[in-house]
């Protein structure tokens, strides 16, 4: 634990939601859900407008549907929300090189490593700083959080939402931390939570009060030490610039469950080359291939198979989660389907076709110098995956809230789509008021795809003094 409050976490508040709004001027101060619009998708942002109607991320996007009819309902743009991560993550940097991204939009930061902070004051200062740093270059906000370790800096920013700072002195811990709900710690899930609750442990006073050996009692060894650790606000882990990456996988819910066993295989194929792509950008390769598929009656059934060698060839991938589809009963539905890759090493040459080689070499292929062939499945091959959101709004036919540009109107947004028509809302980031909405048949040739526009408008650079 830390003498001053020198860790910072930061929360981007509703991060989709939020940018979608900055983007889109008529949704501003409306309620926005970003999420899957299918019949099974789930809701990943809600706007704190959109919240205020129950509506929360992780929700069933028909329940949130019920709960706010009148609500924006879009399909998320990661290409948006990864430029617009990169540049708040460009901000953290400058403040130390400790920074530990948790994900697009939110990070833990070590201020003392960066000489960026020292006490309480400093620390305060550098927070509101960044905060407006981060208004001034997105256009969004984020909450703050600042105490002497990353649990109690976590909780802070939690408490600072939305658009707030919030610094735990230290020392002051156990005042703060005492009159909380016990699902407020890290790790405290519903189950743990109610098992509290009839324990008569609601708060995490009530924790501390109890002592080490009753919460061991109650919940296990590890988890109740653990626990009460927490409760008396003790975390020294230390903040890590490079988080390793353990697995990489990918996974589709499918609208309407599966029963061709053909259609099964393709998209275990396509979802293969998805999880290759994924490897390869990340620098790593893999020797466990772990496929894992959601029947009709939602029970989950995962199969693993290890390789001889790491590998982070597409072929290879897909030959080993078809391998394993074998093994698997599919009689009744698929409704999910996923393809991972586990045992993850650094990204060498001699990975490339490490799998094919063995099989080639065990089937008597000959010297060591000859090629190495990995023969063409036969029958369709599934699609590549799109490089970017305006490629991906091609294949799905102009989902709700991406771009568009039409040569007479210019840059505007799908408001919705359907029976041959797509209504399209035409106004950019910058618009002082909502903009116009008009209607064109679906293969209006005046009418493309576009990328994201910035949420600010970037300034130019000054023109050098004339000599």
């Amino acid at each position: 634990m830390r003498p001053a409050p020198t860790i910072l976490h930061l929360d981007m508040d509703a991060f989709f939601a939020a940018a979608e709004q900055a983007a889109k001027p008529s949704l501003r101060g409306k309620p926005v859900v970003v999420g899957g619009l299918g019949p099974r998708g789930v809701v990943s942002t809600a706007s704190y407008e959109a919240r205020r109607f129950g509506v929360h991320s992780a929700m069933p996007m028909a329940q949130a549907r019920r709960l706010a009819p009148n609500a924006a309902y879009l399909v998320p743009r990661f290409t948006l929300y990864r430029t617009v991560s990169e540049q708040v993550m460009e901000l953290l940097g400058r403040l130390s090189p400790l920074v530990e991204p948790l994900s697009l939009d939110e990070a833990f930061v070590d201020l003392e490593a960066g000489g960026s902070a020292f006490d309480s004051a400093s620390a305060r200062a550098t927070g509101e700083r960044l905060r407006r740093e981060i208004r001034a270059v997105t256009g969004l906000t984020g909450s703050v959080g600042l105490a002497g370790s990353k649990m109690l800096a976590k909780i802070a920013s939690e408490q600072a939402k939305p658009d707030g700072l919030v610094l735990m002195e230290p020392g002051t811990e156990r005042e703060l931390l005492g009159p909380m709900s016990v699902r407020t710690l890290p790790g405290v899930g519903p189950a743990t939570g109610e098992h509290l609750r009839r324990a008569g442990m609601t708060t995490i006073a009530d924790l501390t009060e109890a002592g080490e050996d009753e919460l061991v009692r109650l919940v296990g060894k590890a988890h109740g030490t653990s626990l009460y650790r927490m409760a008396s606000g003790h975390d020294d882990r230390p903040v890590v610039a490079e988080r390793e990456t353990k697995s990489v996988s990918v996974e589709d819910t499918f609208d309407v469950d599966l029963h061709d066993r053909a259609r099964v295989r393709m998209e275990v194929d396509r979802l293969a080359d998805r999880c290759v792509r994924r490897l390869r950008q990340s620098g790593h390769s893999g020797r466990t291939i772990v496929l894992k598929v959601r029947r009709y009656d939602f029970s989950t059934l995962t199969r693993s198979e290890t390789l001889r060698g790491p590998t982070d060839d597409a072929g290879v991938v897909r030959e080993a989660a078809g391998r394993l589809l074998e093994s698997l009963d599919t009689t009744g539905g698929v409704r999910l389907l996923g393809v991972g890759v586990t045992g993850l090493t650094d990204y060498t040459q001699e990975d490339l076709f490490a799998q094919a080689a063995a099989d080639a070499e065990a089937a008597g292929a000959g010297a060591e110098t000859d090629p190495v062939v990995v023969p063409e499945e036969s029958g369709p091959r599934p699609e590549r995956e799109p490089e970017s959101d305006a490629e991906a709004v091609a294949e799905r036919h102009w989902p709700a809230g991406h771009d568009v540009r039409h040569a007479e109107f210019g840059a505007g947004w799908v408001q919705g789509s359907g029976v041959g028509r797509v209504t399209v809302r035409f106004e950019e980031p910058t618009s002082m008021v909502p903009g116009r909405v008009r209607t064109f048949r679906t293969d209006d040739p005046d009418l493309e795809l576009s990328e994201p526009l910035p949420l600010v408008a970037v300034e130019p650079d000054p023109a050098p003094p004339s000599p």
